[in-house]
C-alpha cells in the first residue's frame, strides 16, 4: 500500500507556461534526495505566443537540477557562460553549489511543426559536505544514458543505479531516476535498494492493488513495500527515489523558502 498519493497542482513558471507542481507538497516535502518535481505540457502555443513560456534568469543554491524532455526543444543558458539546446532524451544536470543563476528559453517554433512541449524539471538536494561546491553544468546525449526493455517495458535510467545498470550522470547521494514507457497490460516494479521510491504517472493509467491511478497522481512508497503496478494502456511514467538524510530534509526548507523569495 502507498504511503502516499500525490494529487499534481497547476502553477505558473512563467507568463506564459503552467505546470503539475508534485513536489514539494505539504505533507511530503521530498522523496529521497528529490526536492522538486514540475511537469510541463504537453502543449502546443502559436508560434507566436511561443516566448510567453521563456523562464527568464533565476538563481539556485545547494541543489542540482534535472532538466529532461519528453518532447520539444529549450535553450538553457546559465552564469557559467553555458549556452545548450536539449532535446527529448537527453539531461541537462546543473550543480548550483554555492550558487548559480540560469534561464529556459524556447526560441525555435520549428519543433511545433512536428510535436508539443513537455518537459519534467527536478531538484536533487546535495549532501551537506558539497553544497558549497562551485557551480557546474552537463549535458548528457540520449545514447550515452542505458536503456532497459523487458516485455512490453521501455525504461531509460536518467540518474542513478536501477535494475542492475548505472546512468553515466554523476550524482553526490544515492538514487533513481528513470522515464518508463510501459505496454497496456505489461507489468513493473519499483527499484528495492532504496528507502524511499515513487512513481509519477505522466500519461495513461496504472493499476496496483485494485486501484486505478491517472496522470497528474504520485504514489510514494517505503522500503518495505514492494508493489507490482499494471498498465492499463500505453502509459509514461517517471521512477524516482533514493536516500534521505537529515541534512538534506533541512536543506530543502532552506532551498524552497530562497526560491520562493525570487
Amino acid at each position: 500500500m502507498a504511503e502516499m498519493i500525490i494529487d499534481a497542482r497547476s502553477t505558473m513558471i512563467s507568463s506564459g507556461l503552467e505546470v503539475k507542481r508534485i513536489l514539494p507538497f505539504r505533507q511530503r516535502r521530498m522523496v529521497g534526495p528529490f526536492i522538486f518535481l514540475d511537469h510541463a505540457g504537453p502543449t502546443k502555443p502559436a508560434p507566436q505566443l511561443l516566448p510567453e513560456l521563456d523562464v527568464l534568469p533565476h538563481p539556485h543554491i545547494g541543489l542540482s537540477t534535472i532538466t529532461y524532455l519528453l518532447e520539444g526543444k529549450v535553450t538553457h543558458r546559465d552564469s557559467l557562460g553555458v549556452e545548450q539546446i536539449i532535446s527529448p532524451g537527453e539531461v541537462n544536470w546543473m550543480t548550483a553549489g554555492k550558487g548559480i543563476s540560469h534561464s529556459e528559453r524556447f526560441e525555435d517554433p520549428s519543433f511545433l511543426l512536428q510535436s508539443s512541449l513537455q518537459m519534467l524539471q527536478s531538484w536533487v538536494a546535495l549532501p551537506e559536505q558539497v553544497e558549497e561546491m562551485d557551480p557546474t553544468f552537463t549535458n548528457f546525449s540520449a545514447r550515452e544514458l542505458p536503456v532497459v526493455t523487458d516485455k512490453g517495458i521501455w525504461m531509460r535510467v536518467i540518474a542513478g543505479d536501477a535494475y542492475g545498470f548505472k546512468s553515466n550522470v554523476h550524482t553526490f547521494s544515492p538514487l533513481f531516476y528513470i522515464h518508463a514507457v510501459i505496454d497496456a497490460k505489461a507489468q513493473f516494479t519499483l527499484p528495492e535498494q532504496y528507502s524511499e521510491r515513487a512513481v509519477y504517472v505522466v500519461s495513461g493509467t496504472i493499476e496496483v492493488g485494485a486501484q486505478k491511478y491517472g496522470g497528474g497522481k504520485m504514489l510514494v512508497y517505503g522500503k518495505n513495500e514492494q508493489p507490482i503496478f499494471t498498465a492499463l494502456e500505453k502509459t509514461v511514467v517517471m521512477l524516482l527515489g533514493g536516500r534521505t538524510t537529515r541534512q538534506e530534509i533541512h536543506l530543502v526548507e532552506f532551498c524552497v523558502v530562497a526560491e520562493r523569495k525570487n
